[in-house]
Formats: structure tokens, C-alpha cells, sequence
């Protein structure tokens, strides 16, 4: 959106953690601000001037921000309203020093257990799981992986990812639209 540019790009400013997101990660996109498409939150943003973050802005929560989107795109917009909060509660800087832990397991994952295949699987896992789990997940996966190949040290990942998300009751998958079938009304 022309005008609209931001500091950080590893939270932006609705509480998407751009610096976890595939296509900022194979730079196809430059984050929250910079080069991507209009935002009505952006735009939002812009009208009251100084809003760093959406819990900045005087009318936080409002209808735009404040309730999670229903579906994903390429990153999760899952824990959107709780990483804004955890955000505000704990400070930017430290909130970003934990996405740079995350950003750092996350590309470990892919450089070194991704056969090709859980590229999706380790953004959300990096995304939608607690920093201590991510610690102790990757703490099992380099223990048990060191002699294995790419293919087996991927599944073992994918086996240690889940097993957490499980004991969390967290799934890992992008929530997607329904397709509508056919003759159905399409508003």
C-alpha cells in the first residue's frame, strides 16, 4: 500500500509474525509495509496516524482487528490476536527476540531436515508452538537425527513436531476455505 512502510518486519502490525512466514522467507515478499498488497488494517493504521501496532490504537479491539481471520493465507493467522497481546504484555524487543530464536530453529528445520516436502509444516510449527516446546522438540530431533538422511531426519521432524502439537491440542495445518460444489450459491 503506497505510504505505508514499516520498522519491524518480523511482527506486523495486526500481529502476523512475518519473519515466520514462507514467502518472506524465499523473499517474495518484504513483510508487513513493505511492497504488500492494500491492507484495510494498514489503511486503518494510516487514518489514526501513530499506530505502531493495532493494540496502540485507542480503539483496540475493533471489528477489523480484533476478531482472527477464519482462514489462512501462506503464514497462520491463528494466534493473531494472542501474539498481539503477548506483544503488548511482555515489550516488542523481547517479543522479537523470541521470533529470532523461532526464526532461527525454523531455519534450521529447513535447511537441514526439510526433504522437500514440510516446508509449510515447519512455519507452522514454528509459528503455532510455544518457544519451550520448540527448544525441546529441536533438542530430540538433532539427538536422535545426527546419523540419519534427509529423508528419515524430515520424518522424525515431522514425528517430534507433532507429538507437541498434539499434547498442546494444536493442529498443524493452514485452514483453508471450503471449496463450494457445484449449484451451490455463490453470492
Amino acid at each position: 500500500m503506497k505510504g505505508f512502510v514499516r520498522e519491524n518486519q518480523l511482527l506486523s502490525l495486526c500481529g502476523l509474525n512475518c519473519g515466520l512466514c514462507p514467502m518472506f522467507l524465499g523473499k517474495y515478499c518484504g513483510g508487513c509495509g513493505n511492497g504488500n498488497q492494500s491492507c484495510p488494517i494498514a489503511r486503518c493504521a494510516m487514518e489514526h496516524r501513530d499506530v505502531e501496532y493495532c493494540f496502540c490504537c485507542p480503539e483496540y479491539p475493533c471489528q477489523k482487528c480484533g476478531q482472527p481471520d477464519a482462514y489462512d493465507s501462506f503464514i497462520t493467522h491463528q494466534r493473531r490476536t494472542a501474539d498481539l497481546e503477548k506483544a503488548k504484555c511482555i515489550g516488542i524487543e523481547a517479543y522479537n527476540r523470541e521470533q529470532r530464536e523461532k526464526m532461527a530453529i525454523l531455519t534450521e528445520l529447513l535447511e537441514q531436515y526439510n526433504d522437500g516436502r514440510k516446508k509449510t509444516l515447519f512455519c507452522l510449527a514454528a509459528n503455532l508452538l510455544e518457544l519451550p516446546s520448540l527448544r525441546q522438540g529441536m533438542e530430540a530431533i538433532r539427538s536422535q537425527g545426527q546419523d540419519l538422511d534427509i529423508k528419515a531426519r524430515g520424518a522424525l521432524a515431522s514425528a517430534v513436531l507433532h507429538r507437541i502439537a498434539a499434547e498442546q491440542g494444536v493442529e498443524l495445518k493452514l485452514r483453508k476455505p471450503k471449496a463450494k460444489t457445484k449449484g451451490e450459491n455463490h453470492d
